[in-house]
């Protein structure tokens, strides 16, 4: 199997328009429910003494429950996404998942958020809901063309999620991460991986991960696996035990927990209270301060604005 990784090459893209770096001044986020659009409380991404930052977000930003939760009753549905972005640190989009964005919209989303916001993008089912994984390169080609790179410095991570009867094949998934070049357009791109069946929870898939940097998704979850090796340069948790029934959708003690651990992550070591899949392997975790990407995603998702602002709150 081959190791190397390739830079792909853009065809026919506008440039993206230049972003500002990402600023590390403190500023106060507010973790009431439907605050006034007037008072526009801008968060910004934790920093670290190790230069590196955490980023909080949720999943989407339209959602009708949410109006009177999270948005204003009267806030204008065009305005939901700077809303949100002025209140979170980053967004996992899910749209790309089943649909084809284009460069116009991406423009459009990178103008509505501040400095220091970023989008994670899902990469399409397209590319990796089928049995032959390493067959996905021109699904993988077409998704980077659609225009990811015009989201500038608000570009994130790119997820991809596997369905939960995939299992672990080390070939056919080894293939597939060939197929991720590091580069395109000039622009670094950050894979991660969400796998959902537990044939991997094996040295053999953390061991595969390491030798192309790619981390794999902390789930958080009851019944997928939760996978807390250190494989990559930078870490990604989806909060999924969520529940509407909590404000914050997360107990306050579990808030304070995550936020230890996303603390711990951030400065290059790990916590000492989730699963490894290989617990004798901890080399990859003292690998140095990392940005670390955390998202509360569960099934009712009302109150995961609310978790995330918390999360954000405790991290200041």
């Amino acid at each position: 199997m081959k190791t190397a990784k390739k830079t792909a090459k853009k065809t026919k893209m506008t440039q993206p328009k230049k972003s500002a770096t990402p600023v590390k001044a403190k500023a106060k986020a507010t973790t009431k429910t439907a605050a006034k659009p007037s008072e526009r409380p801008v968060a910004k991404p934790t920093s670290t003494p190790g230069a590196s930052r955490i980023y909080v977000g949720i999943g989407g930003w339209t959602f009708e429950p949410w109006r009177g939760v999270f948005y204003p009753d009267k806030l204008p549905h065009a305005k939901e996404l700077s809303y949100a972005s002025e209140r979170l640190t980053s967004i996992e989009v899910n749209g790309t998942f089943y649909r084809s964005q284009t460069p116009a919209t991406f423009r459009k989303w990178a103008s509505e958020v501040p400095q220091g916001f970023v989008f994670a993008l899902k990469g399409p089912r397209f590319a990796t809901n089928r049995r032959v994984l390493k067959e996905a390169g021109d699904s993988i080609k077409w998704f980077l063309n659609s225009g990811v790179t015009e989201l500038g410095e608000h570009l994130g991570p790119l997820l991809w999620q596997f369905a939960p009867t995939k299992k672990f094949d080390a070939a056919d998934f080894g293939g597939f991460l060939e197929l991720l070049p590091e580069s395109f357009d000039g622009h670094k791109l950050r894979h991660v991986l969400e796998v959902r069946h537990d044939s991997f929870k094996t040295p053999e898939f953390t061991d595969l991960l390491r030798q192309f940097k790619m981390p794999v998704v902390f789930t958080d979850h009851v019944r997928y696996p939760n996978i807390a090796d250190i494989t990559g340069d930078f870490v990604y948790a989806r909060l999924q035990r969520g529940k509407d029934t909590i404000v914050t959708a997360y107990p306050q003690d579990d808030i304070d927990a995550w936020a230890g651990r996303l603390q711990t992550w951030a400065t290059g070591s790990a916590p000492d209270d989730l699963p490894l899949v290989d617990a004798n392997n901890k080399a990859a975790a003292k690998a140095g301060p990392r940005d670390v990407f955390a998202y509360v995603i569960h099934e009712g998702k009302v109150r995961a604005p609310a978790g995330a602002m918390a999360l954000i709150e405790k991290l200041r």
